[in-house]
């Protein structure tokens, strides 16, 4: 018999043979996600401004009768309601009671069984498996009677977007005028399915997701307490991989942990998450924007083999592609510590070749193709059809540089030089050169010219020879404002053609010198970025100036102007004002100048049918 419990031990006593000893009760094993859940406010990261709002209504006093928490899963909903309550009923153990406040820096009186949910004035209620108006009676029958031993009754309620909407009309007014000793702390991830008198009568905070740089950090920290060795680009992968959940981290990293057998590396975290190498998704982008089919296709099929996901690959393909994007357009993009080595230096080298035209079409093709692939009864073969897609889409012209090549190839036919092909299945030789490639592979040198043997010239080859082209222009000649705002539309600059409609009271203009007031509200940086985009267009130094003189009306206003007068002109016609008259409501809607009858001809003449001649007026006998 166990002297201590007055139990019969496991083992057998033999007479004249000592006890046996009994075994040390083992800990049970506690997931990293318990272990270091949040206490207090300072534990939680990443929710700075609900912490700050938090203590700022403590302090004065402020604080109301309900808050709605909602964010994703993982950040903490459930652990702020546990440390809310806390806070609202801390108390020391020897000291004055000071009210609640979100300062804890011991345990309190009633610290310890409202983290473990076990204090009798803290009730906490899962909505997802109590939905119907009888627990909430429940609720509201015991809520007139006061705490126990605490300061407030706090009634926590989980996902509380699964109630029912009698539940929630049961509610309605309790949660209005609550007795003054209690409080409620809702927490949902469907705050759209939370009605709005609920949500009209709470305090709302929308907890954020963690940011990855601060995530790391918190799963390096644990890695330490843990003595755990960790890749600084494994933490990066599972921060990646946990998209701002600090419990999906923490899962993670459990889980990579025992993977590794007490070591977290950048190969283990890729085999059991079953990603492909970083540096691999780089050099298969590189192989697919190069239009090299046969390398993409090696290279996919290799990351297959050694257990990637197709759709993953074809996922961290698209992260690659806006990951170059980023680094292209936002400043500081390439200070991400979740990026491994391998992106931070080839993604930027990718940023500064390829076009934003470029980057936008790959990620079209690659977004569009992950449902397929997920779909597919043959992951792999979809994936290279992907890919296919993209190699050859990264091989065709953007359509201003096709109705560029339309032009050339115009101008050429006149000149009697053949007609370069725009693609690759276009009748020409294969052209690896497209826009992407373009920017990532030098241009070829041309090989000399074997020398020639010298032969007469006749008459007939004299006549027969090519004459040589004229030399073209440095650049557009820019005679007229106007112009200027043309060549700015042909460039594709919209804001500045907007801003020369808009803003500029033009007060003088000679080739190679612009005058003008600014109009209030535009632009400070116009004269600038005008004078940069003259010398790019017309390849010499412009001058450009601001004036205080008044300056002619802007484009638009003469515009405007113009418009306003071809309706008064066409609102005087005859037939208009009697078309007015007889139809009451009727408006201009827009004014339009009939073509003339020249050109209504050589459109016939030119394949429209023939021209129809306009109808004759008739006479006013006829219309008697």
């Amino acid at each position: 018999m166990d002297e201590t419990h007055g139990t019969f031990p496991d083992e057998p006593g033999l007479p004249g043979m000592p006890a046996a000893a009994s075994a040390p009760a083992a800990t049970p094993y506690r997931v990293l996600a318990r272990k270091y859940r949040p206490q207090t406010f300072d534990d939680l990261i990443g929710q700075g401004a609900m912490v700050r709002t938090l203590a700022n209504a403590f302090s004065a006093n402020r604080i109301p009768q309900a808050w709605m928490l909602t964010g994703v899963r993982g950040v903490g909903k459930t652990t702020t309601a546990r440390i809310l309550a806390r806070g609202l009923n801390y108390l020391r153990t020897a000291g004055s009671d000071s009210g609640p406040t979100v300062s804890m820096p011991e345990l309190g009186v009633h610290c310890q069984a409202i983290m473990e949910s076990r204090h009798m004035d803290v009730l906490e209620m899962d909505a997802a498996s109590h939905t119907g108006i009888d627990d909430v009676r429940g609720i509201i029958d015991g809520i007139r009677y006061a705490p126990v031993s605490a300061r407030y009754k706090v009634y926590i309620v989980d996902e509380v977007h699964m109630l029912s909407e009698k539940a929630f009309n049961a509610f309605l007014k309790t949660l209005e005028e609550p007795p003054p000793h209690a409080k409620f702390v809702f927490a949902t991830t469907e705050i759209r399915k939370v009605p709005v008198t609920i949500l009209s009568r709470c305090q709302r905070f929308d907890l954020r997701r963690v940011e990855a740089d601060v995530l790391s950090a918190h799963l390096k920290k644990i890695c330490a307490a843990e003595g755990v060795e960790a890749e600084d680009e494994a933490l990066a992968a599972v921060t990646r991989a946990a998209e701002g959940s600090v419990r999906d981290a923490l899962s993670l990293l459990d889980q990579a942990i025992a993977h590794g057998a007490g070591a977290v590396t950048a190969a283990g975290v890729r085999d059991m998450l079953g990603l492909a190498d970083r540096s691999r998704i780089v050099d298969l982008f590189e192989a697919a924007m190069r239009g090299d089919v046969p390398a993409a296709f090696a290279e996919i099929r290799a990351q297959y083999d050694a257990g990637a996901d197709p759709a993953v690959v074809l996922s961290d393909l698209a992260g690659f592609t806006h990951l170059v994007t980023r680094l292209k357009l936002v400043p500081g993009a390439e200070a991400d510590p979740t990026l491994s080595e391998a992106e931070r230096v080839r993604g930027a080298q990718f940023a500064g070749r390829l076009p934003v035209r470029a980057l936008s079409r790959a990620w079209q093709i690659l977004l569009k193709a992950l449902p397929e692939v997920q779909a597919a009864p043959r992951p792999l073969a979809a994936a290279e059809m992907a890919i296919v897609r993209l190699a050859y889409a990264a091989d065709l012209p953007t359509p201003d540089e096709a109705l560029r090549q339309l032009r050339a190839d115009v101008a050429a036919s006149d000149g009697g030089a053949p007609r370069p092909s725009l693609g690759r299945d276009g009748g020409g030789t294969a052209s690896h050169g497209s826009a992407a490639l373009q920017m990532m592979q030098p241009a070829p040198q041309p090989s000399p010219r074997p020398a020639l043997a010298a032969v007469p010239v006749t008459s007939a080859a004299t006549e027969a020879a090519p004459r040589p082209a004229p030399a073209a222009p440095a650049g557009p000649r820019l005679g007229r404002f106007e112009d200027v705002v043309a060549q700015a539309e042909a460039a594709r600059d919209i804001a500045l053609k907007v801003a020369l409609e808009r803003d500029v009271h033009l007060v003088r203009f000679e080739e190679g010198r612009i005058e003008f007031r600014l109009a209030p509200g535009g632009r400070q940086s116009l004269p600038t970025d005008l004078a940069r985009a003259l010398d790019a267009w017309t390849g010499r130094r412009w001058l450009v100036a601001l004036s205080k003189e008044e300056g002619a009306p802007t484009l638009a206003e003469n515009s405007r102007a113009a418009e306003q007068t071809r309706h008064q002109n066409a609102a005087a016609h005859p037939l208009v004002r009697e078309v007015l008259s007889r139809f009451p409501g009727a408006q201009i809607v827009d004014v339009r100048d009939k073509a003339p009858e020249g050109d209504a001809a050589e459109a016939a003449a030119d394949g429209g049918g023939p021209a129809v001649p306009p109808p004759e007026e008739a006479d006013e006998d006829d219309d008697a």
